[in-house]
Order: structure tokens, then sequence, then C-alpha cells
């Protein structure tokens, strides 16, 4: 089941987060169109079990005082030394609902350009979108197990493979090249001439 049980948070004092955290439990808070931004607190393992089950963009059933609404995960703040998740912002949404929001980019499989030699060079790891929230990927996937050397893709390449969402990268920006890689010792030879 994609249901987070919140509760509403009334008590913002530094000792009341500590006691959140101690207990297992995250402060957030959930604001959308219909709804008043409200800080809540959710239990860390719900939130894992719902993501691992729908995805980082996926939408989830929020209950609050016996009223359930959908959500997304819109941002978190997360402690780069223990890797906990600090504080979530959920977004109010319907099926109808268009977001802005950021989607990873995942390549898939060796190049042939790079059994040959060469080197994937990946420029954009995120690409950013327009989609109604039912229509949010998890990420996008390149399979790059064809690609040779002197390979590129741009996004205009991507742009054409998904309808269902707005890509709204420009069309130029380069995601991925199969590039050469340079030969060091011819360079060390050229940087030992004497000029």
């Amino acid at each position: 089941m994609n249901t987070l049980v919140a509760q509403e948070r009334k008590d913002f004092k530094k000792g009341s987060l500590r006691k959140l955290k101690n207990s297992g439990e995250i402060p957030a808070v959930v604001y959308g169109r219909e709804i008043n931004t409200k800080s809540i607190s959710i239990k860390n393992a719900d939130l894992l079990k719902v993501i691992k089950a729908v995805g980082r963009n996926g939408i989830m059933t929020l209950n609050l005082d016996g009223k359930s609404t959908n959500v997304i995960l819109r941002d978190y703040q997360n402690d780069p030394v223990k890797k906990e998740i600090l504080h979530i912002d959920f977004l109010q949404v319907n099926q109808h609902t268009e977001i802005d929001t950021k989607v990873s980019v995942i390549l898939k499989g060796t190049s042939n350009g790079e059994k040959a030699g060469g080197i994937v060079k990946q420029l954009l790891h995120e690409l950013n979108i327009t989609a109604k929230a039912n229509d949010i990927p998890d990420n996008i996937e390149i399979d790059i197990t064809d690609f040779e050397i002197g390979r590129t893709v741009r996004v205009a390449d991507l742009k054409k493979d998904y309808n269902n969402f707005t890509i709204n990268n420009e069309n130029e920006e380069t995601i991925i090249m199969i590039d050469y890689v340079k030969n060091t010792e011819e360079e060390e030879d050229i940087s030992a001439v004497e000029v």
C-alpha cells in the first residue's frame, strides 16, 4: 500500500525535533492548491517502503487527520555525512496537475566505443521536465550498447522518443558522447620537445 500516515506538528522547539528523530520520524510540510500548508511528521521506515514501491517521483497517498490526499515528494534535505533524510516537502497533486521537476539520466550497457578504447562522457546527469503527476518517470534510460566512437546524444534526440512529457532543456545540449581517448605517450613526446 502506498499510503503514509502523517501527524500534524504544532511544537517547533529544537527539543521536539530531537524527539521526532529519536522516535524514527521525519519533519515535513505538505502544500498545494487545495490544501493550506501544514507542518507534519511521518515515519522514516514507512517513507522508505513507499518510495521503494512507487519510485522517487511516484504518487503516494498522505493520510492526515483521517483525510487522504495524493502527493509527490517535491524536495528533501539530506544529511551529507549520515545520509539521513532531515526534512521533506510534499506537493499535493491530482492526475491533471502539471509539475516542473528534474529526472535522472541513466546509461545502460557498455558501448562498442568503450570496447574499442573510447570513453563515455556524460555531460548531463539530469533533465528538466514538465509532466502530469502520473507521467513523471523515475528516470530516463539511454541504452548505449550499440554506440560507436564519435556517437553523440543531444536533448533533441530524446525529445522525439518521449511525448507524454516535455523536456525543457535546449535541443543542442549534449547529454552523452563516446569520445576518443587521447594517447598520453604522444602528448608526453610533444611536451618533451624543446621549442
